[in-house]
């Protein structure tokens, strides 16, 4: 193979060996007792998260079926899941990804990156996205994923999302891994954490100072974020949405309904290794979802890049116009054929 094909290849192993270190740990009573791990700590005494992160993965967002409630593959299943992973970038090497308006798949960080894990999803134990409520079916449908599903035409900028515009994908949309652009950097200081996000460049403040939530009337794209410690675990508590954003990056409705403005979301960061943080977040609308769910997935410094890189989402400003002018065209050809 080429020079340059077997260099992927080869760090695509190296990739998939580092996301076997992130697998959680045997539970209790599985092996020997390991000496519990005691996170770094700052100059004035916070539990330390501080660097350069990254949570790409293949991993599914959703549990396949075939695993019922099962969250960790076998060592087999793994093995095979590693090889495949390979297989794929290999594909993706001489592939042209002929029809795809994203890119060919080589463009693609997450490709290769593969845990132990079934789901993102972990709680529904089937690992699924609970059922939309009656009120949220009847929203309007935003945003441009799947929207030909819905045979619905783009009639104004309020038909596309935040994301779509490059606004922000919110949170916990900002947490959950895509295609690409998966790094984030955490920086402290006495009071304060605050998380910037290469996709999109949204920078996110977090008061750890004990101060209250602002007035209720105060909306904001990203929500209002106050965390707290717990020990060595960062919970942030986040409210006062907008009613605007969808929940990234669940398939079908979920993806291109708008969560209600009394979306309510509890993140955890733990830092369990020195290269890992266990992320958790639950999510909480009942206007929306059946029931809460909750979303794992570890933040790794292995792999992750050693510097931030600039999103500048010229193309997203871009598609908007396009967009809507393509809609009105497709208009007025309608209806010069009607008048035939």
């Amino acid at each position: 193979m080429p020079l340059a094909t077997g260099a992927r290849v080869v760090a695509v192993v190296l990739a998939a060996a580092s996301w076997l270190a992130l697998a959680p740990l045997p539970a209790a009573g599985q092996g020997g007792a390991a000496e519990p791990y005691a996170a770094p700590r700052t100059a004035w005494g916070d539990p330390d998260l501080q660097g350069i992160w990254s949570n790409t993965t293949s991993t599914p967002f959703e549990r396949p079926a075939e695993f019922g409630e099962r969250q960790l593959l076998t060592d087999e299943e793994f093995a095979a899941a590693q090889a495949e992973a390979v297989a794929r970038v290999q594909a993706a090497e001489v592939s042209s990804n002929e029809g795809s308006t994203a890119g060919p798949d080589h463009w693609y960080e997450h490709l290769g990156k593969v845990s132990n894990r079934t789901s993102q999803v972990v709680d529904p134990p089937d690992g699924q996205v609970p059922a939309l409520t009656a009120e949220a079916r009847e929203r309007h449908i935003i945003g441009t994923v799947n929207r030909e599903r819905f045979a619905m035409s783009f009639d104004s900028w309020e038909d596309l999302s935040p994301w779509d515009r490059c606004i922000t994908r919110s949170i916990p949309g900002s947490m959950f891994p895509t295609f690409y652009n998966n790094n984030y950097q955490i920086l402290q200081i006495p009071g304060y954490v605050v998380i910037l996000y290469e996709m999109i460049h949204d920078a996110r403040i977090i008061p750890v100072d004990g101060r209250p939530a602002l007035d209720g009337s105060v909306r904001q794209w990203m929500g209002d974020s106050r965390g707290r410690w717990d020990g060595d675990t960062l919970v942030v508590e986040v409210g006062n949405f907008t009613d605007q954003t969808p929940l990234h990056p669940v398939r079908g409705e979920p993806s291109q309904v708008a969560h209600s403005a009394d979306l309510r979301v509890v993140e955890r960061f733990t830092r369990v290794d020195p290269y890992t943080i266990e992320y958790e977040v639950t999510i909480d609308d009942p206007r929306t979802f059946v029931r809460d769910w909750t979303v794992a997935l570890p933040l790794t410094s292995a792999g992750a890049p050693d510097h931030m890189l600039e999103y500048a989402c010229q193309e997203g400003q871009q598609a908007v116009r396009n967009i809507l002018s393509g809609a009105r065209a497709q208009e007025r050809r309608a209806a010069a054929a009607a008048d035939r």
